[in-house]
């Protein structure tokens, strides 16, 4: 994924510090999901699953078989919000599955073990330490 990454990391992180200090408009919003997207998809590598966060964006990770047209057999979708919690660890994944303010079908639709991301992680220096 690194050679098909849009969003510079640098950018990205600022987003989603935006994000959790509540000064985030929705580009930044839209810039922040679509960072984190990314990042996961890097971390985990794959198209086995595809993770739907609309509308900001989707990716495709895990490894695994290889899906080519129609639906994914695994599929996670959820909103920018809920998304932005998993990532940053504000919402663990069982809370967002039986809330069901995240939706997952198929055996491999479980990315529980990637989260939080570490790229979501404040960093020494960044503002609100």
């Amino acid at each position: 994924m690194a050679g098909r990454r849009k969003t510079d990391p640098t950018a990205g992180r600022v987003a989603v510090n935006a994000w959790r200090d509540g000064t985030a408009d929705r580009r930044t919003v839209t810039t922040a999901v679509r960072f984190t997207l990314e990042e996961l998809a890097d971390v985990t590598p794959g198209h086995a699953v595809e993770v739907r966060v609309p509308p900001a964006g989707a990716v495709q990770c895990v490894e695994g078989p290889q899906h080519t047209r129609g639906t994914p057999p695994n599929v996670i979708e959820t909103d920018p919000q809920t998304w932005l919690e998993l990532v940053t660890g504000a919402l663990t994944w069982e809370e967002g599955i039986s809330s069901g303010r995240v939706l997952a079908s198929g055996e491999r639709a479980n990315i529980e073990q990637w989260l939080p991301l570490q790229a979501t992680r404040r960093r020494q220096g960044e503002l609100g330490e």
